[in-house]
């Protein structure tokens, strides 16, 4: 069998992140500030489907996990928990990398209902580097008790993507979870981020780099978000996306030659 893009493409580059190119299953990340109940999420699809270790180069562990869901078999990475994915810790950094450049085809970025605004800071920015989005409200059994109530329909209306709420401990909404994930992955779902918009200023710098920073990366990352990061003067996503497009190089050759 000749070399696809699907094998020398999306995959080759997620070896980079110890997710190895045999993995065919579709790839799910799993985002969200510390103490959201993002690891009880975890633990409650993949039971004792999981292994862990370290990112590569990195002190941070890495847990890996697989579940299977409709007789598909889905790659769970539980990212490392943040607040946000300004890059100004190691955990930072991981995490946007692995959403930036492993690119995996969902991303569920678990929010606290008990204090969702302060949670939305991570959504947002998760919204602004893929669009395969899905939010999971999560402690909706605390919410409750707090008489806390979510209105998820009018919340997915407002950001454009699905939104789950969920008890994981009860495993209370994790079906309905692993059914809108599988609707983003395979396109029956298709979210529309509604995105930040800034001032004109920012909005004109960004209209300028765009078109340079496509021409580099290709459609194969977000290229206003990376202008939103070159602009705030992040200097490690230029290193990160040195290393990215010296890898895609031989991918791009592969692709021409053979698909």
């Amino acid at each position: 069998m000749g070399l696809t893009y699907q094998s020398t493409g999306k995959l080759a580059t997620r070896e980079i992140f110890n997710v190895p190119a045999s993995i065919r299953q579709p790839v799910v990340a799993l985002a969200g500030n510390p103490n959201t109940g993002k690891s009880t999420v975890f633990n409650a699809l993949t039971g004792l489907r999981q292994h862990t270790g370290n990112w590569p180069g990195k002190t941070v562990l890495q847990a890996k996990g697989s579940y299977i869901h409709d007789g598909r078999k889905y790659t769970l990475v539980d990212l490392p928990g943040t607040y946000s994915l300004l890059a100004n810790s190691v955990e930072e950094e991981v995490a946007r990398d692995f959403i930036c450049f492993a690119r995996p085809d969902a991303t569920v970025t678990v929010v606290d209902a008990t204090c969702l605004e302060r949670n939305l800071n991570l959504v947002l920015q998760v919204m602004e580097i893929t669009d395969k989005v899905i939010v999971c409200v999560n402690l909706i059994d605390e919410a409750r008790r707090k008489n806390i109530r979510i209105d998820s329909d009018k919340l997915s209306e407002r950001l454009g993507v699905p939104v789950v709420t969920t008890a994981a401990r009860s495993g209370e909404g994790l079906s309905r979870l692993l059914d809108v994930i599988s609707d983003v992955v395979f396109g029956r779902v298709q979210p529309k981020p509604r995105l930040v918009r800034y001032t004109p200023e920012v909005e004109e710098a960004i209209a300028r780099l765009e078109p340079g920073i496509r021409a580099l990366v290709g459609g194969e990352i977000n290229a206003r978000w990376v202008a939103l990061r070159l602009l705030d003067g992040d200097i490690k996503l230029g290193h990160s996306l040195e290393i990215f497009c010296n890898r895609r190089e031989p991918v791009r050759a592969a692709r021409e030659v053979l698909v």
